[in-house]
């Protein structure tokens, strides 16, 4: 009989429960206005930099600290994740994004301002963790790539209503950028909902009731040592050539030609950011069919190899129309790629563990990753920001020749 998942675009939503559903909605939302707080810092760093008077090091500077927390969450809401709850953790995280969002609106210096960054950072790296591990759980294997890329996704629908926030804000509005910030408290009402009608998956239940459980150790290391030190460093890579770019791009397409930038108005600058996330939606969404049909490696390696070209090529022009069409390319490339790491590190380590292991290997590739933001500050001071953020190509490339070390996983039966 012919699977429902195989007739049109979402006949996949299909092979799902009512469970299923409710488990990706959530995570979904999560992931979706985790990508709304986070990425406020980029889309106002131009104002901000003006009134809290930072250079570009001192910035990318404080950038590069939320990622060290959000590294540290990931493994902290991993580990809690998987001894409470997917949901519970799911909860906290999106709690703790949400209320120091609307504190880096109060900052009245580099220092206060990172340290509110840090427990958004927190927040921000256990949210994956926490909705990877339970969409995994909840979804058949034959269409798990589709309902991870669909969670991935809502990343991208969070960045462009960022964007759409910061245009109603500051240039529509005439607000400073600190409201912008204000408005990220809202993500906290979810987590009601959450409480009220998700269910903790039924593999969780039965791995907290096995007596026998498996060790972190066991999991990740022994025969499984070298692939999980592929994993985490090809990560590293990803993430580190995400962040490096997309912590910039407004910066640079609205900074001044004198200061290493494109000299785009904000509105044009948010009306580029804008159509980038088009092109990251639907990078998200078909890596989970293509993962799905072609295998995780393949579709993996094709996509990383394709986003070095992009970057280079959009890192080369200041036409705003050109830039307009190389702009969603580049993202549907360059992001698309993480919808299929929840798949891969699900299929790769038991339950009893997985939201360990993926936090894990998620996040200490997100320790790497950290340095971005500073790297592309620092560079872009001697040699400007087009060639700095041109530099992310070679991130990709290398996270594309780690896949040598890693397995084939499509298809395999999580337990």
């Amino acid at each position: 009989m012919a699977s429902a998942a195989s007739s049109g675009l979402f006949g996949w939503w299909h092979e799902g429960d009512e469970a299923a559903h409710k488990a990706l909605i959530a995570a979904s939302l999560g992931w979706m206005l985790d990508a709304f707080d986070v990425m406020l810092y980029a889309l106002v760093l131009k104002s901000l930099m003006a009134d809290l008077h930072l250079d570009s090091l001192t910035a990318g500077w404080v950038g590069s600290v939320t990622l060290l927390a959000a590294a540290a969450g990931g493994l902290m809401f991993g580990v809690l994740a998987d001894r409470v709850g997917r949901t519970r953790a799911l909860m906290l995280s999106v709690l703790l994004y949400s209320i120091f969002t609307a504190a880096c609106g109060f900052a009245q210096s580099a220092m206060q301002l990172a340290l509110f960054r840090i427990f958004l950072g927190i927040g921000m790296g256990g949210e994956w963790a926490s909705g990877a591990a339970l969409v995994s759980e909840t979804w058949p294997d034959r269409v798990r790539g589709r309902a991870l890329g669909f969670m991935q996704s809502a990343w991208a629908v969070g960045y462009a209503l960022a964007a759409a926030v910061n245009f109603l804000v500051q240039d529509v509005a005439g607000l400073n950028w600190r409201y912008v910030f204000f408005v990220g408290v809202l993500p906290a009402v979810i987590t009601l909902w959450v409480r009220k009608s998700v269910k903790e998956p039924e593999l969780w239940h039965r791995a907290k009731a096995e007596p026998n459980k498996i060790s972190v150790r066991a999991a990740m290391a022994g025969p499984m040592l070298r692939v999980t030190i592929a994993v985490t460093a090809m990560n590293a890579c990803c993430l580190f050539a995400w962040w490096a770019f997309n912590s910039w791009i407004p910066a640079y397409l609205s900074l001044p030609l004198a200061q290493g930038g494109v000299g785009f108005t904000s509105s044009v600058m948010s009306g580029l950011v804008f159509a980038n996330q088009i092109g990251m939606w639907f990078g998200y969404i078909t890596f989970g069919f293509i993962s799905d049909a072609t295998g995780r490696k393949r579709a993996y390696i094709t996509y990383l190899i394709l986003a070095a070209v992009s970057v280079w090529a959009y890192t080369s022009t200041h036409n705003p129309w050109l830039l307009l069409v190389l702009g969603p390319i580049t993202a549907f490339f360059a992001t698309g790629y993480f919808s299929g790491f929840g798949a891969v590190t699900a299929e790769l380590y038991p339950t009893a563990v997985r939201a360990t292991a993926q936090g894990f290997t998620y996040n200490l590739g997100r320790v790497a990753s950290a340095a971005a933001p500073w790297f592309v500050g620092d560079f872009a001071k001697t040699h400007g920001y087009a060639s700095a953020l041109s530099l992310t190509a070679t991130a990709f490339l290398l996270a594309a020749a780690l896949w040598t070390f890693i397995p084939e996983t499509k298809g395999r039966q999580i337990l």
